[in-house]
């Protein structure tokens, strides 16, 4: 029975793991299974910034059980959660009026907001340029996370206090059904059983299920960023995005002026071509994370994307962010890029096979805010426990 389990979840990343995580507070036998040695896809390369406030009706209330959650686990081991905060920071008179009309937004569904004046935004923030910020809007519930090492202190946590079982190095090559067990076999002939299964990786998925996986709408995206040296005598507290996260994030989609300001934007621009909305966000050695920018290429064409870093991008991203804030070094110490699957047509991708086999990815961007929360609505779907609310 040691390699028996209720749940087996393939893919260690943290749509996997909180998946493994609201399997065990059913009190279930879990098993994580990952590929690789430890987990490095889009979970360790992304901002670590959590923001509800960013979301969509739907996917806010995920996110706002993901931030109680994340908080919940801080409170007994350090997974580097840190509350200080979102603010969306308008450059002019249009993406002002989107900040008001989403704050009212989020009046109407509790969910504290804050509108900051143009001076009390450059009191708040060092360095933000005068001739960039009109005005500000701050959700001071919002967290950030160091996604290099939180992944690793949540898994810790899960094994040392939960009791996850998890075996890395353990690719998946075939999962099959047969009676009461879902077998699932690693490239290295070692075996686990569930009684279900659940995918949470989009490279696994393509492995096993290649047809599928070419027929989905999924698609990815690949989005550069960089990370400053350490900065002097300077701290930037929480989350920082700009008049182009206003833009384009999907809660801004809700507010009544959205639609007539996106039509008005310029079609043409570098800007649009490279998907580019300005993000701050300091880390814990003071260094501060810069980005990003967006390109898209179906799933199964995702070579289309180019394996290298794109110098052009990266220096028009440095120096639209010198517009806005003043830091006192700009000189970088590390580029990176994350691959992300998302959705063409819908906000994350399902599908049930055999019965007690569930693929579920694609969750894109959303998931260091949105997997927390979603995946205990879905654990509580897949093994019918009691209705819960979010």
């Amino acid at each position: 029975m040691d390699n028996k389990y209720d749940a087996v979840i393939v893919g260690g990343g943290i749509l996997g793991t909180f998946h493994a995580y609201h399997a065990l507070e059913l009190g279930l036998k879990v098993c994580l299974v990952e590929k690789d040695a430890y987990p490095k896809g889009a979970t360790t390369q992304n901002f670590g910034q959590v923001v509800p406030s960013g979301m969509n009706t739907k996917w806010q209330k995920f996110g706002r059980e993901s931030l109680r959650l994340y908080k919940e686990i801080q409170s007994q081991f350090d997974i580097s959660i840190r509350q200080n905060g979102t603010v969306y920071l308008a450059s002019n008179e249009e993406e002002e009026q989107l900040l008001v009309e989403l704050r009212a937004i989020n009046n109407g569904n509790d969910y504290p907001s804050k509108m900051l004046t143009k001076q009390q935004c450059l009191e708040r923030y060092p360095g933000l340029r005068s001739d960039y910020v009109t005005a500000g809007l701050f959700f001071p519930d919002e967290v950030t996370v160091e996604p290099r090492t939180m992944i690793h202190k949540l898994q810790k946590y899960l094994v040392d206090q939960k009791g996850l079982h998890i075996k890395f190095d353990f690719p998946v090559v075939s999962c099959e059904s047969g009676g009461e067990w879902v077998s699932v076999q690693s490239t290295k002939n070692e075996e686990v059983y569930g009684k279900k299964v659940i995918v949470c990786n989009g490279a696994d998925f393509k492995n096993l299920y290649p047809e599928m996986f070419a027929s989905s709408d999924l698609e990815v995206s690949k989005l550069q960023m960089m990370q400053t040296k350490p900065q002097k005598d300077f701290e930037l507290k929480g989350s920082i995005l700009t008049g182009w996260s206003i833009r384009r994030y999907e809660a801004f989609h809700e507010c009544p002026s959205f639609a007539k300001i996106k039509a008005s934007e310029p079609k043409d621009s570098l800007q649009k071509k490279w998907g580019v909305h300005i993000l701050f966000k300091q880390a814990a050695d003071g260094s501060v994370i810069l980005g990003d920018s967006h390109q898209y290429a179906d799933a199964h064409k995702m070579e289309d994307l180019g394996y290298d870093l794109d110098m052009d991008i990266d220096n028009f991203m440095i120096g639209e962010a010198k517009k806005i804030i003043d830091l006192p070094t700009y000189q970088i110490q590390k580029r990176w890029y994350g691959i992300y699957s998302q959705c063409k047509n819908s906000d994350i991708f399902q599908k049930t096979i055999d019965r007690n086999i569930h693929v579920v990815t694609g969750i894109g961007g959303k998931g260091m805010t949105g997997s927390a929360g979603f995946s205990k609505k879905n654990i509580a779907t897949i093994f019918n426990a009691q209705k819960i609310n979010l």
